[in-house]
C-alpha cells in the first residue's frame, strides 16, 4: 500500500473525528512517510511498519472517547467509549461488555432500591385512600423509616456511581493500553 492510499483509508476512518483533528494525524503519518523516504525506505515498507490505517483508527477512536469521558462523563461519552474499546477486537466484548453491564446493573439496582424506599410514605398513601379502612401506625412508621433509608441509600448511591464511573474509565484505558501494545514497566 502506497502513501496515499493509507492516507486515504485512514482518513475514510476517522470520519468520526472532527476535520481539524482528522487533518493533525493526518499530518503526523504524513511526517512519518517524509522521514521513511528520507532514511531510504519504499512506501510499501513505511505502511507496512506502520501497521493497518483501520486498526490505528479504531485505537485513536477509542483514545478519543476516553479523553472525552474523561473531560465531561456523560452516560452517551461512556457508552462511545465503551463500544470504541470493544471494536479493538473481539476479545474485548468479553473483557470489557461484560464488566460493563454488570456495573450498570448493579447501580441501576441501588438506586432502583433507594428510589422506592424513597417513595414509600406516597405508596402508603395511595393504599390509604384505595383502602381507607386499612390505615395502622406501624404502616405509617415504616413507611417513614424507609423513606429515611432510602434518602441514606440514594445518597450512597450517588457517590458509589461516580466511583464506579472513575474506575471503569481507568479500566478501559488500561485494556486500550494492553491491546495496542502491551503495557511497558519503567
Amino acid at each position: 500500500m502506497n502513501k496515499k492510499q493509507f492516507l486515504t483509508e485512514l482518513d475514510h476512518a476517522l470520519t468520526k473525528l472532527s476535520p481539524g483533528e482528522r487533518q493533525d494525524i493526518l499530518n503526523d503519518f504524513e511526517e512519518h512517510f517524509a522521514v521513511g523516504l528520507e532514511e531510504g525506505q519504499t512506501e510499501e515498507e513505511i505502511s507496512a511498519s506502520l501497521g493497518s490505517p483501520l486498526q490505528i483508527a479504531k485505537d485513536t477512536l477509542a483514545s478519543y472517547h476516553l479523553d472525552k469521558v474523561e473531560a465531561t462523563a456523560t452516560t452517551g461519552n461512556i457508552i462511545r467509549a465503551v463500544w470504541a474499546v470493544i471494536g479493538l477486537g473481539f476479545f474485548n466484548l468479553v473483557i470489557v461488555l461484560g464488566p460493563f453491564i454488570a456495573l450498570v446493573s448493579i447501580v441501576f439496582a441501588g438506586w432502583t432500591v433507594g428510589i422506592s424506599f424513597i417513595a414509600s410514605p406516597l405508596l402508603l398513601l395511595i393504599n390509604i385512600i384505595i383502602y381507607p379502612g386499612s390505615f395502622q401506625l406501624f404502616d405509617l412508621f415504616m413507611s417513614l423509616a424507609l423513606c429515611g433509608l432510602g434518602l441514606f441509600i440514594a445518597i450512597g448511591m450517588y457517590f458509589v456511581t461516580r466511583y464506579v464511573m472513575k474506575g471503569y474509565v481507568r479500566y478501559l484505558k488500561y485494556n486500550v493500553k494492553l491491546v495496542k501494545g502491551g503495557l511497558k514497566h519503567d
